[in-house]
């Protein structure tokens, strides 16, 4: 990843980002209106992206060459010390292994977003981002006014890892070009994002694409049915409009 800690490396590291950018944009969903569409980006290999998203926002994150690796970090917009918290993402389902259905939860107990879909099954909560994605998240994060604090742990998608017999942690690689995860959002929040390699799989990435778009409806059709879901949905939406009174 090129430094910025120059004029002349800031430089070239900016038109890299945007020389990527360009080459070729994410394939839109044949059902979505453009018109909705609220973000669209391909990351390339080594590149990174940050957007702030409004509540009820569908997020299709897509591997068209089959070996990106998507290093996700979810802040609340409006409260950014309210984050991704990786340990309640894995704690309060019962569930390590990300899949459809999964809360990503923050440290309060509320939900930031839910897998809706997902053709990988190939994603990682349990080993966080390497110095790459790391820097990249960071010069993400910068983009939005936060800082190397305001990074914790990740979870990555597109690249498995599952845990032995022994406890020990082994990468499952990637599930082949073509896969995509799609989250809906429940609170507005800010999406940092590094297309970097794995800390237990130095694969080169490729490409990685996301389209958002805005679609509230879908919190109505949760597909999470568990008790521990549920409940986080209700401690969710009570924040949620508690914040939003009319005056």
């Amino acid at each position: 990843m090129t430094s910025t800690a120059s004029t002349t490396e800031a430089r070239a590291h900016a038109r890299s980002q945007a020389a990527g950018a360009n080459v070729d944009g994410p394939e839109l969903p044949a059902n979505v209106d453009a018109a909705n569409i609220s973000f669209a980006q391909r990351i390339p290999a080594g590149g990174y992206a940050n957007v702030v998203l409004d509540r009820g926002t569908r997020i299709r994150l897509s591997d068209p060459a089959g070996a990106a690796c998507a290093h996700l970090m979810l802040l609340r917009a409006d409260s950014p010390w309210e984050r991704l918290n990786v340990a309640d993402t894995v704690k309060v389902p019962w569930q390590a292994y990300l899949g459809t259905g999964h809360p990503l939860l923050s440290d309060q107990g509320r939900i930031l977003a839910t897998l809706v879909a997902d053709t990988s099954r190939r994603h990682d909560a349990l080993c966080g981002p390497g110095p790459a994605a790391r820097r990249g998240l960071l010069l993400a994060a910068s983009k939005q006014g936060l800082t190397s604090r305001d990074i914790g742990p990740t979870v990555s998608l597109f690249r498995g890892v599952r845990v032995d017999a022994d406890g020990g942690l082994v990468p499952t690689g990637g599930a082949g070009a073509g896969q995509a995860v799609e989250l809906i959002t429940h609170l507005p929040v800010t999406l940092l994002l590094a297309n970097a390699e794995h800390p237990l799989d130095p694969t080169p990435v490729t490409e990685l694409d996301v389209v958002a778009w805005h679609t509230p409806e879908d919190l109505a059709h949760l597909p999470g049915t568990e008790p521990e879901y549920q409940r986080a949905v209700e401690n969710t939406e009570r924040a949620w409009h508690a914040a939003h009174i009319p005056a």
